[in-house]
């Protein structure tokens, strides 16, 4: 028997049955798109064997989707391990006993959270391309993660913030009480368990910047999607090469989510 809540009621018989119908309902009507969608791409031979036949060949992983997937991931490494460092600054920041400084921080975090990343990525690839700032190189690499490490790491600040100020007051008094600075009680007792509290959030921010280095598609950098409709050119199997694609980047972040799973789990149990 459902338990009432805060948020509602516990529904009562009538309501169950109710709800049962609506749900076998809603389950009818997905089977029957789901199989209306299967049969419209097996009519096109979008399903038919031949095209899927080029991932079981080494060629189409080792020109097209491994280059690409190294490029995803690259990219959202740099950037990640970049936006946490700029997150914690402007975290910090704007808990600081200086005016100027919670000013600045506040005033960058809330400009740069406002825009979108997209925006961002393009805005610094003319940027570095106009005054001649990155080699050609690496100039789409470096606006990607330019890009990603200012979106993300503005978002990341308001993350820890709200952490650090979720905590009791008690900590803060204590440490002080000890005789601990500032940048002492920030750096030992504060920040870690802001970290610890907000690790939850903090991945999610991780996998939005994983996702993200997708839009660098826009501006000609190689990572998975882009390899990806590379080889459907050239194989003409475009829906298999999108699934495919699709796949990588779940198994990708359900491997970065069980990680940060059993990082949380050890550092609760730690503390």
């Amino acid at each position: 028997m459902s338990q009432a809540t805060v948020l509602y009621d516990a529904p009562g018989r009538r309501a169950r049955i109710r709800n049962a119908i609506v749900a076998a309902v809603f389950l009818l009507v997905l089977a029957a798109m789901a199989a209306w969608v299967i049969t419209r791409l097996a009519d096109r031979g979008q399903l038919d064997a031949d095209m899927w036949r080029p991932f079981i060949t080494a060629s189409t992983w080792t020109v097209y989707i491994l280059p690409g997937l190294w490029g995803t991931i690259e990219a959202a490494a740099v950037s990640i391990v970049a936006a946490l460092v700029l997150g914690a600054l402007l975290g910090i920041g704007r808990l600081s006993d200086h005016r100027a400084v919670r000013w600045f921080c506040g005033a960058f975090t809330e400009g740069f959270r406002a825009i979108p990343v997209l925006l961002l990525i393009l805005f610094t690839y003319y940027l570095y391309a106009q005054y001649g700032l990155v080699p050609p190189s690496q100039l789409a690499f470096a606006s990607v993660v330019t890009g990603l490490t200012l979106y993300n790491g503005t978002v990341i600040a308001e993350i820890l913030r709200s952490g650090i100020n979720s905590l009791p007051a008690g900590q803060g008094e204590a440490a002080t009480a000890l005789g601990l600075r500032k940048s002492q009680q920030m750096r030992l007792i504060l920040l870690p368990q802001a970290v610890t509290a907000m690790l939850p959030a903090l991945v999610s921010q991780m996998v939005i910047a994983l996702k993200d280095s997708a839009l660098g598609y826009m501006i000609g950098y190689v990572e998975v999607v882009r390899s990806g409709i590379m080889s459907a050119s050239f194989y003409g199997n475009y829906l298999p090469a999108l699934i495919v694609v699709a796949l990588v980047m779940i198994a990708i972040n359900f491997s970065l989510t069980a990680f940060a799973t059993r990082l949380e789990r050890r550092l609760r149990s730690a503390s």
